[in-house]
Formats: structure tokens, sequence, C-alpha cells
């Protein structure tokens, strides 16, 4: 399997260099450079997410002074920058951290002019690094609501929905804060569909919905009554406050679709076929996804099927884990039971982190569901209790690599040779 392993890891790392976000943003400032400021205007760059670090540094070396810097990201990311204020907030959920990150982002915001620039550097992740509850709200509200959206099973983008309307920055609330200064923000998306909306939540364009409709959501989730009542008084409350918003530039300069042409390409001596840039949902029925797949494809010649997305999982037990390990563990699962001959699975988050753990994902083969069972543990039972993690490296199949500096959600890759 050796070989199979070192062609996934290439693919992985494949997708990971074509989101290096510094490279991105280098790109797009040559492309379309920033005009000069006039009447002794600065350039306050703001960076937020998992990508902060390095799209902060780029954009130091390429904006020119005066200037004021401050980034914001995941501590596995935090480095001093010279030129820069840097804070480290807390993901996936909020907390002190997290808030002190907004409040320094909004005073820095609100001591714009109208002669300043705000350039804003926006990256996954952001909506847990920095907050800043609505009026009428505490971080306590805001981590309780989070836990909730993370169980939940939603997807994304109505994760965000509900987020943006408890928060003073996501969904346009950067916008407010920086006028009358106008923004020019750079992104790096980590959403599947690219909507501007949804990435850290929106701090720079106009919000996905509205208060009522962040109500409808939960109370069709079914975490409405587990919120605090005094979320449930601030969206039946709340207008839609948003309805009209600044304007700025927003360009998107990196994502998953990126990433999966750049697999493509180096799978150039495989039967390289994209299958999904839209793999979501539930890690059980995107798992039946993949292996339909692999079922399909030719098993005559080497084929490599390559999926982007960002799965969902319902939380049922107690386990650790995250989408990438719980889904590896669902195809070592089903492949064992519907798969001949040599294969492997990888499914990795392309900033290197999978939930709450050390590990970016899993890779696993047709040997992993019996390598868990030699190990003395119950594959079954550990997949029931959401510990995808302990499962997996049981058998020695977690991915790990490290913070990689960027985001642009996951990959996954399946390998199969003929027998």
């Amino acid at each position: 399997m050796s070989d199979l392993r070192t062609t996934a890891l290439s693919l992985f790392d494949a997708a990971v260099k074509r989101a290096d976000p510094a490279a991105a943003l280098r790109r797009q400032l040559a492309d379309q450079p920033l005009p000069t400021l006039q009447n002794g205007g600065r350039n306050i760059v703001i960076a937020i997410g998992k990508a902060a670090s390095p799209m902060m540094k780029e954009a130091l070396d390429l904006i020119p002074e005066p200037r004021v810097a401050l980034s914001v990201t995941n501590p596995e990311n935090l480095c001093d920058i010279p030129g820069a204020t840097t804070l480290s907030g807390s993901h996936p959920v909020p907390d002190e951290a997290s808030a002190a990150a907004g409040r320094a982002v909004i005073d820095l915001l609100t001591s714009a002019t109208d002669n300043d620039r705000v350039i804003a550097l926006i990256s996954g992740g952001g909506s847990a690094l920095v907050v800043a509850p609505a009026a009428g709200l505490t971080l306590d509200d805001k981590a309780a609501v989070n836990e909730l959206l993370l169980a939940s099973g939603l997807e994304i983008n109505d994760m965000n929905l509900i987020r943006q309307q408890l928060s003073a920055i996501k969904g346009g609330g950067l916008l407010r804060h920086a006028a009358p200064a106008p923004v020019t923000a750079y992104i790096l998306s980590d959403v599947i569909g690219d909507d501007l909306r949804a990435i850290a939540s929106g701090p720079s364009v106009a919000p996905i919905g509205t208060p009522a409709q962040a109500r409808d959501v939960m109370q069709q989730a079914e975490i409405w009554d587990a919120a605090p009542a005094s979320v449930h008084a601030h969206l039946d409350a709340t207008p839609n406050q948003y309805a009209s918003l600044p304007e700025a530039s927003n360009t998107l300069i990196g994502s998953n679709r990126h990433s999966l042409q750049s697999m493509l390409d180096t799978a150039s001596d495989w039967d390289a076929q994209l299958i999904s840039d839209q793999l979501t949902g539930d890690v059980e029925a995107a798992a039946q996804t993949i292996l339909d797949a692999a079922l399909a494809a030719p098993t005559d010649r080497p084929v490599a099927l390559l999926f982007g997305g960002e799965t969902t999982v319902q939380i049922k037990g107690t386990g650790l884990g995250g989408r990438n390990q719980e889904l590896a563990l669902w195809l070592a699962k089903l492949g064992a039971e519907h798969l001949t001959g040599d294969w492997l699975f990888l499914s990795g988050g392309t900033d290197g982190r999978d939930g709450p753990t050390q590990a970016a994902g899993g890779i696993v083969t047709a040997e992993t569901w019996n390598q868990i069972r030699k190990s003395g543990a119950n594959p079954d039972a550990l997949l029931a209790d959401n510990d995808s993690n302990a499962a997996l490296a049981a058998a020695d199949a977690l991915l790990i690599t490290g913070a990689t500096g960027t985001n642009v959600a996951d990959v996954q890759i399946f390998l199969r040779r003929p027998s």
C-alpha cells in the first residue's frame, strides 16, 4: 500500500499548495494593484481566519505605509509578524480570547476616517476566532448556540445564517464599523459553492438571511428550545438591521475548486476523475456516495476519484473526532464489506485540523477495519460513539499534517489499482 499512500499524500499536498494564501494574495495584487491613498490616509489591514498569518505577512510586504495591521488566527497558526499586532481566538467554539479579538477588531475599525482604506483579509474559521455578541447577548450565549450548531447536522450556510444574526461583526457588521472608510476584502473560501456571505460568516458582505429566518432554521433543526432565553428574545425582537450596508470590494482569491483542479493535474498518470465538488451532508450518506462511485469505476486500470466539500456529523456519542475522520471510518467499514482489490481512501481538512483533534483526517485501506479489531477495539462501537479519532489511531490510520496555514474546506481521494 506504500505507493498508494505516497500518491494520496502527494495529491493532498497539491491541494494544500494550490490554496497557499500568500501566493494567492500576491497574484491578485500583482494583477490589480491598490490605488495610492490621498490626503494622508492609512491602510488599515485586518486579517481574520486560519490563513490570517500568511496573508498578513504577504500583505505587509506589498502594501505601503502608512498603515496599521491586526491579525487574528487560531493558536496553531499564531506567529509574530513584524509590523502587525497578532492575536489568537478559539476554534471551533469561541472563548474569551475570541471576544477579546472581536473587541480589538472593532476598536481598530472605528478609528478609520474617510481618508483611510480598510483592507480585510478573510479566510475560514473567522466565525469562531473573532466574536462580538450583538447587543443584549453575551459570549456564553453565543458559545452555547455554537455548540448546538456544531452538533445539529445543519449545513454550513444555515449555521452561518444564525451566527450572523447574533453578531456585531458578521453578516456585514465589519462594514458598519469601518464606515466611512471604504473596505477592500480579499477572501480565501472554505465554503462549498464560494458563497461570500458564508465565509467566516461574511463580515464584509450582506447577511444570508434575517433574524426571523434564523429563528425558523433553529426551530426546524430542533435546537431552538435548547438555546438561551436571551437568544430567543434577540431574534424575536431584532429587525433586519443589515438591510442596507456600505458598499465594499470583495474578491475571491482561492477556493476548494481550485485545489481539486490542482489534484486532477497532479494525478496525470492515473485515470483521474473529479466526481463531485459538492460533497456535503451527513458523513454516512457521503460515504455511500463515495462507495457507489468506487463500485462504478473501472477495475482494469489505476483510478483516482476526487471529491471536495464539507460534510457534517450528527453527534450521538461522547467520542472524539471530526467530519473527515468519521467519513474515513465509514469508508473503512463500507469498503471492507463491498470493495475488493488494493484501494485507499483519504479524507482531510486542508487546514490540517479536523475537529478538536491534532489530526487533519484519516487514511484507510481494505485492511483498516480489521486492524482496528485486531487492536482489541470495537470499530462499530467507536463509530456509534463518534470516536473516530480513537478508532483510526488504533489502526495507525490518522492523517496528521500539522497546521497548513490555509483553509479551503476538505478534499477526498479514492485510489485503486488493478489486482
